[in-house]
């Protein structure tokens, strides 16, 4: 199947492709899941080796979770958008 053809199909019929923004949605939460592992597990080990730098590399953290999260919810949102 062409993807013109897919998108003929899904402007014509609304029914035919309903399940489909579920599995985007999904396959959107992989990358931002990956993301907030690798930031947690580097500034686990950032506190590891320098255990003085432990709120700065807290709040560094944290600031990366927020930020690579929002790319989930800009995921869930174009979802239901498209």
């Amino acid at each position: 199947m062409s993807l013109a053809y897919l998108a003929q199909e899904a402007a014509t019929s609304e029914s035919t492709f309903k399940g489909f923004g579920a599995i985007g949605y999904g396959l959107a939460a992989i990358g931002p899941g990956i993301g907030v592992g690798i930031v947690v597990g580097k500034a686990i080990e950032g506190i590891a080796r320098q255990p003085e730098l432990q709120g700065t590399i807290r709040t560094n953290m944290f600031l990366g979770i927020a930020f690579t999260e929002a790319l989930a919810l800009i995921g869930l949102v174009a979802g239901f958008i498209f």
